[in-house]
């Protein structure tokens, strides 16, 4: 399951390039609400990161197909939850927020999913 190790590592890349961008380049540029928007966008990026490398570690231990669900979901949240909140930011078309709450699912549903997957196998 180095697939789950390899996008973590690639997202938590991304979040801090994110990250940065937003401190140093969009500071100036973007009104403060969207700002903080963008900032939420990257911090839950890097959360759900470091999500996908810890299903990649547990799946080394016990492959599931849930940890195969939740890599998915989590994959899934980070490009809906982050990338609405991003693009909210950029664009300020506040309906891109609409989305974002499908984002949280796939989040929850990739957290539950690696619960359930330890819990079974006792990994």
């Amino acid at each position: 399951m180095r697939l789950w190790i390899v996008l973590g590592a690639v997202n938590a890349f991304l979040s801090v390039a994110a990250g940065a961008f937003g401190a140093h380049a969009l500071k100036a540029r973007l009104p403060e609400d969207l700002l903080t928007i963008f900032e939420t966008g990257a911090r839950y990026h890097m959360y759900h990161s470091l999500g996908l490398i810890a299903i990649g570690l547990v799946a080394q231990l016990r492959p599931s197909p849930l940890l195969s669900g939740a890599g998915w979901a989590m994959t899934a949240g980070i490009v809906l939850f982050s990338g609405s909140l991003y693009a909210l930011a950029l664009t300020g078309v506040r309906i891109l927020g609409a989305i974002t709450p499908l984002g949280g699912v796939g989040f929850l549903a990739g957290w539950a999913m690696l619960a359930a997957a330890v819990w079974r196998q006792g990994a």
